[in-house]
Protein backbone atom coordinates (compact mmCIF):
# COMPACT_ATOMS: atom_id res chain seq x y z
CA UNK A 1 0.00 0.00 0.00
CA UNK A 2 1.47 3.05 -0.71
CA UNK A 3 0.61 6.24 1.12
CA UNK A 4 1.83 9.57 1.77
CA UNK A 5 4.08 10.71 3.96
CA UNK A 6 2.21 12.31 6.03
CA UNK A 7 2.37 15.35 8.07
CA UNK A 8 5.19 16.99 10.03
CA UNK A 9 4.00 16.85 13.58
CA UNK A 10 4.38 19.37 16.31
CA UNK A 11 7.17 18.66 19.27
CA UNK A 12 6.30 16.35 22.30
CA UNK A 13 7.49 15.76 25.93
CA UNK A 14 7.73 12.61 27.46
CA UNK A 15 5.82 14.32 30.12
CA UNK A 16 2.95 14.88 27.32
CA UNK A 17 3.41 11.25 26.61
CA UNK A 18 2.50 10.07 29.84
CA UNK A 19 -0.04 11.91 30.60
CA UNK A 20 -1.95 10.44 28.17
CA UNK A 21 -0.95 7.18 28.09
CA UNK A 22 -2.18 7.28 31.69
CA UNK A 23 -5.24 8.48 30.52
CA UNK A 24 -5.99 6.10 28.12
CA UNK A 25 -4.95 3.34 30.62
CA UNK A 26 -7.39 4.52 33.61
CA UNK A 27 -10.27 4.59 30.92
CA UNK A 28 -9.23 1.05 29.07
CA UNK A 29 -9.11 -0.28 32.77
CA UNK A 30 -12.36 0.76 33.77
CA UNK A 31 -13.60 -0.18 30.01
CA UNK A 32 -12.44 -3.81 30.07
CA UNK A 33 -13.75 -3.82 33.86
CA UNK A 34 -17.58 -3.72 32.77
CA UNK A 35 -16.77 -6.01 29.65
CA UNK A 36 -15.10 -8.62 31.73
CA UNK A 37 -17.65 -8.75 34.16
CA UNK A 38 -19.80 -10.11 31.79
CA UNK A 39 -17.55 -13.48 31.03
CA UNK A 40 -17.62 -13.59 34.25
CA UNK A 41 -21.10 -13.79 34.69
CA UNK A 42 -21.48 -16.23 31.91
CA UNK A 43 -19.56 -18.84 33.74
CA UNK A 44 -21.17 -18.08 37.48
CA UNK A 45 -24.65 -16.52 36.75
CA UNK A 46 -26.03 -16.48 33.74
CA UNK A 47 -26.17 -19.82 32.44
CA UNK A 48 -28.23 -20.38 35.54
CA UNK A 49 -30.60 -17.00 36.17
CA UNK A 50 -30.76 -16.06 32.20
CA UNK A 51 -30.90 -19.30 30.30
CA UNK A 52 -32.69 -21.81 32.35
CA UNK A 53 -32.67 -25.57 31.42
CA UNK A 54 -32.05 -28.67 33.28
CA UNK A 55 -29.17 -29.47 30.80
CA UNK A 56 -26.25 -27.67 32.41
CA UNK A 57 -23.70 -27.89 29.40
CA UNK A 58 -26.68 -26.41 27.20
CA UNK A 59 -27.14 -23.56 29.66
CA UNK A 60 -23.43 -22.99 29.65
CA UNK A 61 -23.11 -22.98 26.18
CA UNK A 62 -26.14 -20.46 25.30
CA UNK A 63 -24.33 -18.34 28.26
CA UNK A 64 -21.49 -18.18 26.20
CA UNK A 65 -23.21 -17.69 22.75
CA UNK A 66 -24.33 -14.34 24.28
CA UNK A 67 -20.87 -13.94 25.28
CA UNK A 68 -19.86 -13.78 21.96
CA UNK A 69 -22.53 -11.18 20.95
CA UNK A 70 -20.51 -8.73 22.37
CA UNK A 71 -17.54 -9.99 20.44
CA UNK A 72 -19.38 -10.30 17.14
CA UNK A 73 -20.66 -6.44 17.53
CA UNK A 74 -17.48 -5.18 17.95
CA UNK A 75 -16.56 -4.76 14.29
CA UNK A 76 -19.72 -2.31 14.14
CA UNK A 77 -18.00 -0.43 16.99
CA UNK A 78 -14.61 -0.27 14.88
CA UNK A 79 -16.41 0.75 11.97
CA UNK A 80 -18.16 3.79 13.24
CA UNK A 81 -15.52 4.78 15.75
CA UNK A 82 -13.02 4.00 13.24
CA UNK A 83 -14.27 6.56 10.83
CA UNK A 84 -15.18 9.04 13.08
CA UNK A 85 -11.94 8.82 15.29
CA UNK A 86 -9.70 9.34 11.60
CA UNK A 87 -12.74 11.85 10.79
CA UNK A 88 -13.46 14.08 13.97
CA UNK A 89 -11.09 12.97 16.62
CA UNK A 90 -10.02 10.52 18.79
CA UNK A 91 -10.46 12.00 21.78
CA UNK A 92 -14.51 12.55 21.31
CA UNK A 93 -15.18 8.95 20.16
CA UNK A 94 -12.92 7.91 23.65
CA UNK A 95 -15.69 9.97 25.68
CA UNK A 96 -18.45 8.82 23.58
CA UNK A 97 -17.40 4.90 23.78
CA UNK A 98 -16.55 4.91 27.59
CA UNK A 99 -19.93 6.92 28.44
CA UNK A 100 -21.65 4.06 26.28
CA UNK A 101 -20.17 0.88 27.88
CA UNK A 102 -21.00 2.42 31.42
CA UNK A 103 -24.30 2.98 30.91
CA UNK A 104 -24.83 -0.42 29.47
CA UNK A 105 -22.84 -2.51 32.27
CA UNK A 106 -24.73 -0.49 35.18
CA UNK A 107 -28.16 -1.39 33.16
CA UNK A 108 -27.39 -4.90 33.18
CA UNK A 109 -27.25 -4.96 37.14
CA UNK A 110 -30.45 -3.72 36.74
CA UNK A 111 -32.12 -6.39 34.34
CA UNK A 112 -34.81 -9.12 36.07
CA UNK A 113 -33.66 -12.86 35.19
CA UNK A 114 -35.85 -15.52 33.36
CA UNK A 115 -37.74 -15.88 36.89
CA UNK A 116 -39.25 -12.44 36.41
CA UNK A 117 -39.96 -11.89 33.12
CA UNK A 118 -39.46 -15.04 31.17
CA UNK A 119 -37.97 -15.15 28.03
CA UNK A 120 -37.69 -11.13 27.77
CA UNK A 121 -34.85 -11.48 30.46
CA UNK A 122 -31.79 -13.67 27.95
CA UNK A 123 -32.92 -11.65 24.89
CA UNK A 124 -32.82 -8.35 26.81
CA UNK A 125 -28.84 -9.50 28.05
CA UNK A 126 -28.11 -10.09 25.10
CA UNK A 127 -29.36 -7.12 23.61
CA UNK A 128 -26.82 -5.13 26.57
CA UNK A 129 -24.09 -7.32 25.60
CA UNK A 130 -24.13 -6.66 21.93
CA UNK A 131 -24.20 -2.12 22.61
CA UNK A 132 -21.41 -3.00 25.30
CA UNK A 133 -19.49 -5.15 22.17
CA UNK A 134 -20.55 -2.02 19.99
CA UNK A 135 -18.50 0.61 22.86
CA UNK A 136 -15.80 -1.29 23.13
CA UNK A 137 -15.30 -2.27 19.40
CA UNK A 138 -14.39 1.66 19.32
CA UNK A 139 -12.24 1.94 22.76
CA UNK A 140 -8.94 -0.20 22.03
CA UNK A 141 -7.88 1.30 18.67
CA UNK A 142 -8.35 4.88 19.62
CA UNK A 143 -7.03 4.45 23.54
CA UNK A 144 -3.76 2.82 21.72
CA UNK A 145 -3.65 5.64 18.53
CA UNK A 146 -4.04 8.41 21.26
CA UNK A 147 -1.68 6.79 23.05
CA UNK A 148 1.33 6.18 20.42
CA UNK A 149 1.23 9.33 18.65
CA UNK A 150 2.04 11.94 21.36
CA UNK A 151 4.75 9.47 22.11
CA UNK A 152 8.75 10.13 21.06
CA UNK A 153 9.55 7.55 18.62
CA UNK A 154 11.92 5.60 20.22
CA UNK A 155 9.82 5.11 23.41
CA UNK A 156 6.41 4.06 21.71
CA UNK A 157 6.56 0.54 22.60
CA UNK A 158 5.96 1.12 26.31
CA UNK A 159 3.30 4.02 25.87
CA UNK A 160 1.65 1.35 23.67
CA UNK A 161 1.72 -1.07 26.70
CA UNK A 162 -0.01 1.17 28.40
CA UNK A 163 -3.51 0.66 27.51
CA UNK A 164 -2.88 -3.23 27.25
CA UNK A 165 -2.25 -3.00 31.17
CA UNK A 166 -5.68 -1.75 31.26
CA UNK A 167 -6.82 -5.22 30.89
CA UNK A 168 -5.13 -7.47 33.84
CA UNK A 169 -6.38 -4.26 35.89
CA UNK A 170 -9.22 -4.54 34.71
CA UNK A 171 -9.66 -8.49 35.09
CA UNK A 172 -8.55 -7.38 38.65
CA UNK A 173 -11.54 -5.22 39.51
CA UNK A 174 -14.16 -7.76 37.98
CA UNK A 175 -12.64 -10.78 39.12
CA UNK A 176 -12.44 -9.20 42.79
CA UNK A 177 -15.97 -8.02 43.26
CA UNK A 178 -16.63 -10.94 42.15
CA UNK A 179 -14.78 -13.05 43.87
CA UNK A 180 -16.22 -10.73 46.70
CA UNK A 181 -19.92 -10.88 46.06
CA UNK A 182 -19.03 -15.08 45.63
CA UNK A 183 -18.69 -15.32 49.64
CA UNK A 184 -22.45 -13.89 50.07
CA UNK A 185 -24.55 -17.08 51.00
CA UNK A 186 -25.71 -18.78 47.66
CA UNK A 187 -29.15 -17.41 48.14
CA UNK A 188 -27.84 -14.04 48.56
CA UNK A 189 -25.18 -14.09 45.75
CA UNK A 190 -27.69 -15.07 43.38
CA UNK A 191 -30.84 -12.65 44.14
CA UNK A 192 -29.06 -9.87 44.37
CA UNK A 193 -24.64 -10.01 45.36
CA UNK A 194 -24.15 -10.82 41.62
CA UNK A 195 -25.35 -7.43 40.59
CA UNK A 196 -23.61 -5.47 42.67
CA UNK A 197 -20.35 -5.58 40.50
CA UNK A 198 -22.40 -4.10 37.94
CA UNK A 199 -23.97 -1.55 39.85
CA UNK A 200 -20.86 0.07 40.40
CA UNK A 201 -20.26 0.82 36.61
CA UNK A 202 -22.41 4.02 37.57
CA UNK A 203 -19.76 5.61 39.93
CA UNK A 204 -16.82 4.62 37.79
CA UNK A 205 -18.52 6.44 34.44
CA UNK A 206 -18.45 9.58 36.43
CA UNK A 207 -14.49 9.13 36.71
CA UNK A 208 -13.29 7.71 33.78
CA UNK A 209 -15.16 10.38 31.56
CA UNK A 210 -13.54 12.88 34.15
CA UNK A 211 -10.42 11.30 32.95
CA UNK A 212 -11.03 11.20 29.23
CA UNK A 213 -11.60 15.17 29.04
CA UNK A 214 -8.80 16.05 30.68
CA UNK A 215 -6.66 14.34 28.02
CA UNK A 216 -5.59 16.66 24.69
CA UNK A 217 -6.03 15.67 21.37
CA UNK A 218 -3.57 13.51 18.90
CA UNK A 219 -0.61 16.40 17.69
CA UNK A 220 -0.77 14.27 14.60
CA UNK A 221 -4.62 14.43 13.98
CA UNK A 222 -4.36 18.09 14.69
CA UNK A 223 -2.20 18.21 11.92
CA UNK A 224 -4.31 16.00 9.62
CA UNK A 225 -7.05 18.91 10.35
CA UNK A 226 -4.70 21.64 9.94
CA UNK A 227 -3.30 20.32 6.57
CA UNK A 228 -6.50 18.72 5.47
CA UNK A 229 -4.58 15.25 5.07
CA UNK A 230 -7.76 13.19 6.67
CA UNK A 231 -9.37 10.50 4.58
CA UNK A 232 -12.94 11.13 3.27
CA UNK A 233 -13.63 6.79 4.16
CA UNK A 234 -10.90 5.77 6.12
CA UNK A 235 -12.87 2.02 7.15
CA UNK A 236 -13.28 1.81 2.67
CA UNK A 237 -9.52 2.42 2.16
CA UNK A 238 -8.66 -0.11 5.01
CA UNK A 239 -10.73 -2.87 3.36
CA UNK A 240 -9.86 -2.40 -0.06
CA UNK A 241 -6.34 -1.15 0.46
CA UNK A 242 -4.75 -2.23 3.66
CA UNK A 243 -6.54 -5.42 3.47
CA UNK A 244 -3.25 -7.59 4.08
CA UNK A 245 -2.20 -5.67 6.90
CA UNK A 246 -5.72 -6.02 8.21
CA UNK A 247 -5.67 -9.77 8.28
CA UNK A 248 -2.17 -9.85 9.96
CA UNK A 249 -3.06 -7.64 12.64
CA UNK A 250 -5.77 -9.61 13.46
CA UNK A 251 -3.60 -13.13 13.56
CA UNK A 252 -1.07 -11.26 15.68
CA UNK A 253 -3.69 -9.81 18.08
CA UNK A 254 -5.38 -13.21 17.94
CA UNK A 255 -3.57 -14.83 21.32
CA UNK A 256 -4.04 -12.09 23.67
CA UNK A 257 -7.52 -12.00 23.10
CA UNK A 258 -8.90 -15.61 22.23
CA UNK A 259 -5.97 -17.05 24.46
CA UNK A 260 -6.86 -15.30 27.67
CA UNK A 261 -10.97 -16.13 27.14
CA UNK A 262 -9.59 -19.83 26.88
CA UNK A 263 -7.41 -20.05 29.74
CA UNK A 264 -9.35 -17.64 32.24
CA UNK A 265 -13.11 -17.45 31.19
CA UNK A 266 -13.25 -21.12 29.39
CA UNK A 267 -10.84 -22.50 32.65
CA UNK A 268 -13.69 -20.85 35.09
CA UNK A 269 -16.40 -22.65 33.53
CA UNK A 270 -14.13 -26.18 33.64
CA UNK A 271 -12.85 -26.04 36.62
CA UNK A 272 -16.28 -25.19 38.26
CA UNK A 273 -18.70 -27.90 35.86
CA UNK A 274 -15.94 -30.44 35.04
CA UNK A 275 -14.08 -30.85 37.51
CA UNK A 276 -15.98 -29.51 40.92
CA UNK A 277 -13.01 -26.87 41.73
CA UNK A 278 -14.83 -24.28 43.92
CA UNK A 279 -15.54 -20.90 42.15
CA UNK A 280 -13.30 -19.13 44.47
CA UNK A 281 -9.79 -20.91 43.29
CA UNK A 282 -10.66 -20.09 40.02
CA UNK A 283 -11.37 -16.70 40.84
CA UNK A 284 -8.29 -16.30 42.88
CA UNK A 285 -6.51 -17.83 40.06
CA UNK A 286 -7.60 -15.81 37.57
CA UNK A 287 -6.38 -12.82 39.83
CA UNK A 288 -3.26 -13.98 40.53
CA UNK A 289 -2.36 -14.13 36.98
CA UNK A 290 -3.99 -10.69 35.92
CA UNK A 291 -1.36 -9.47 38.59
CA UNK A 292 1.78 -10.97 37.10
CA UNK A 293 0.63 -10.16 33.89
CA UNK A 294 1.06 -6.04 34.36
CA UNK A 295 4.57 -7.33 34.94
CA UNK A 296 4.64 -8.95 31.58
CA UNK A 297 3.13 -6.01 30.05
CA UNK A 298 5.17 -3.55 30.99
CA UNK A 299 8.53 -5.41 30.58
CA UNK A 300 6.91 -6.58 26.79
CA UNK A 301 6.84 -2.82 25.80
CA UNK A 302 10.65 -2.38 26.82
CA UNK A 303 11.39 -5.60 24.54
CA UNK A 304 9.28 -4.20 21.44
CA UNK A 305 11.72 -1.13 21.83
CA UNK A 306 14.92 -3.40 22.07
CA UNK A 307 14.02 -5.87 19.35
CA UNK A 308 10.94 -5.02 17.53
CA UNK A 309 7.43 -6.01 18.21
CA UNK A 310 7.02 -8.69 15.59
CA UNK A 311 10.08 -10.29 16.90
CA UNK A 312 8.19 -10.68 20.44
CA UNK A 313 5.38 -11.14 18.73
CA UNK A 314 6.88 -14.61 17.01
CA UNK A 315 8.54 -15.46 20.65
CA UNK A 316 5.51 -14.67 22.71
CA UNK A 317 3.34 -17.57 19.78
CA UNK A 318 5.43 -20.19 19.93
CA UNK A 319 6.06 -19.67 24.43
CA UNK A 320 2.20 -20.25 24.37
CA UNK A 321 2.30 -23.22 22.44
CA UNK A 322 4.61 -25.11 24.23
CA UNK A 323 2.72 -24.41 27.40
CA UNK A 324 -0.73 -24.93 26.33
CA UNK A 325 -0.66 -28.83 27.13
CA UNK A 326 1.18 -28.15 30.67
CA UNK A 327 -0.93 -25.82 31.94
CA UNK A 328 -4.02 -27.92 30.93
CA UNK A 329 -2.22 -30.96 32.85
CA UNK A 330 -1.58 -28.68 35.95
CA UNK A 331 -5.31 -27.44 36.03
CA UNK A 332 -6.51 -30.80 35.51
CA UNK A 333 -4.77 -31.91 38.67
CA UNK A 334 -7.47 -30.22 40.92
CA UNK A 335 -4.15 -29.33 43.34
CA UNK A 336 -5.11 -25.65 44.08
CA UNK A 337 -1.64 -24.56 43.90
CA UNK A 338 -1.26 -26.21 40.50
CA UNK A 339 -4.36 -24.79 39.22
CA UNK A 340 -3.31 -21.19 40.01
CA UNK A 341 0.15 -22.08 38.77
CA UNK A 342 -0.86 -23.44 35.11
CA UNK A 343 -3.37 -20.23 34.52
CA UNK A 344 -0.99 -18.05 35.59
CA UNK A 345 2.14 -19.69 33.50
CA UNK A 346 -0.60 -19.30 30.02
CA UNK A 347 -1.69 -16.08 30.85
CA UNK A 348 1.72 -14.63 31.16
CA UNK A 349 3.22 -15.78 28.41
CA UNK A 350 0.07 -15.67 26.03
CA UNK A 351 0.55 -11.66 27.20
CA UNK A 352 3.88 -11.42 25.86
CA UNK A 353 2.30 -10.78 22.29
CA UNK A 354 -0.64 -8.95 23.67
CA UNK A 355 1.71 -6.60 25.40
CA UNK A 356 3.21 -5.33 21.89
CA UNK A 357 0.31 -5.69 20.18
CA UNK A 358 -0.46 -1.74 19.99
CA UNK A 359 3.16 -1.23 18.70
CA UNK A 360 2.71 -3.52 16.20
CA UNK A 361 -0.59 -2.64 14.57
CA UNK A 362 -0.04 1.10 14.68
CA UNK A 363 3.15 -0.06 12.84
CA UNK A 364 0.94 -1.58 10.20
CA UNK A 365 -1.59 1.44 9.04
CA UNK A 366 -0.39 5.23 8.73
CA UNK A 367 -1.97 7.97 10.67
CA UNK A 368 -4.44 8.86 8.25
CA UNK A 369 -6.06 5.53 8.72
CA UNK A 370 -4.52 4.78 12.27
CA UNK A 371 -7.81 4.51 14.46
CA UNK A 372 -9.59 2.36 11.44
CA UNK A 373 -7.13 -0.17 11.17
CA UNK A 374 -5.98 -0.81 14.59
CA UNK A 375 -9.59 -0.80 15.49
CA UNK A 376 -10.59 -3.16 12.43
CA UNK A 377 -7.51 -5.58 13.53
CA UNK A 378 -8.25 -5.76 16.66
CA UNK A 379 -11.65 -6.48 16.36
CA UNK A 380 -11.64 -8.95 13.48
CA UNK A 381 -9.42 -11.19 16.44
CA UNK A 382 -11.99 -10.11 18.90
CA UNK A 383 -14.82 -11.66 16.49
CA UNK A 384 -13.17 -15.12 16.75
CA UNK A 385 -11.84 -14.86 20.27
CA UNK A 386 -15.66 -14.28 21.63
CA UNK A 387 -16.15 -17.82 20.16
CA UNK A 388 -13.15 -19.32 22.27
CA UNK A 389 -14.93 -20.57 25.18
CA UNK A 390 -18.18 -21.89 23.16
CA UNK A 391 -15.84 -23.94 20.64
CA UNK A 392 -13.87 -25.14 23.89
CA UNK A 393 -16.60 -26.00 25.39
CA UNK A 394 -17.78 -28.16 22.61
CA UNK A 395 -14.64 -29.42 21.95
CA UNK A 396 -14.64 -30.57 25.73
CA UNK A 397 -18.00 -32.33 25.31
CA UNK A 398 -16.30 -34.20 22.16
CA UNK A 399 -13.93 -35.50 23.67
CA UNK A 400 -15.44 -36.72 26.70
CA UNK A 401 -14.65 -33.93 29.18
CA UNK A 402 -11.03 -33.71 29.08
CA UNK A 403 -9.01 -31.21 28.10
CA UNK A 404 -6.45 -32.46 25.12
CA UNK A 405 -9.39 -31.37 22.90
CA UNK A 406 -9.32 -27.03 24.65
CA UNK A 407 -5.46 -27.14 24.63
CA UNK A 408 -4.83 -27.86 21.53
CA UNK A 409 -7.00 -25.56 20.43
CA UNK A 410 -4.73 -22.88 22.42
CA UNK A 411 -1.94 -24.49 20.49
CA UNK A 412 -3.42 -23.36 17.76
CA UNK A 413 -4.33 -20.16 17.99
CA UNK A 414 -0.67 -19.12 19.24
CA UNK A 415 0.84 -20.43 16.02
CA UNK A 416 -1.66 -18.43 14.20
CA UNK A 417 0.12 -15.31 15.99
CA UNK A 418 3.45 -16.34 15.57
CA UNK A 419 3.42 -16.70 11.29
CA UNK A 420 1.46 -13.33 11.96
CA UNK A 421 4.49 -12.09 13.98
CA UNK A 422 6.67 -13.64 11.21
CA UNK A 423 5.31 -11.67 8.43
CA UNK A 424 3.93 -8.59 9.68
CA UNK A 425 7.65 -7.10 8.93
CA UNK A 426 6.76 -7.08 5.60
CA UNK A 427 4.00 -4.95 6.00
CA UNK A 428 5.31 -1.80 7.76
CA UNK A 429 4.90 1.75 6.96
CA UNK A 430 7.36 3.95 7.19
CA UNK A 431 7.11 5.33 10.85
CA UNK A 432 5.75 8.70 11.33
CA UNK A 433 7.75 11.44 12.93
CA UNK A 434 7.07 12.79 16.12
CA UNK A 435 9.74 15.15 17.29
CA UNK A 436 10.92 15.10 20.97
CA UNK A 437 11.40 17.80 23.25
CA UNK A 438 14.52 18.23 25.49
CA UNK A 439 14.02 17.44 28.86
Amino acid sequence: MTEPAGPATPTVTDKDARKVAFGAFVGTALEWYDFFLFGTAASLVFNRLYFATDDAVVATLAAFASFAVGFAARPLGAVVFGHLGDRIGRKRCLIITVTMIGIVTGLIGLLPDFAAIGVAAPVLLTLLRLLQGVAVGGEWGGAVTLAVEHAPPERRGRYAAMPQIGSPVGTLLSSGAFLAVSMLPPESFDSWGWRLPFLAAFPLLAVAVWLRRRVEESPLFEKLLEEDERASSPVRDVVARAWPQLLVGAGSALLGVGGFYLITTFAISYGTTTLGLPRSLLLTATLVAAAVEIGVLIAGGRLAERFGAAAVTVGGGIASALVAFPAFWLIDTRSAAAVIVGITVATALLSIPYAVSGALLTELFPPRLRYSGLALSANLAGVVSGFVPLAATALLAAGGGTSTLPALLLVGISLVTMVSGLVAPRFFVSRDKVVSAPA
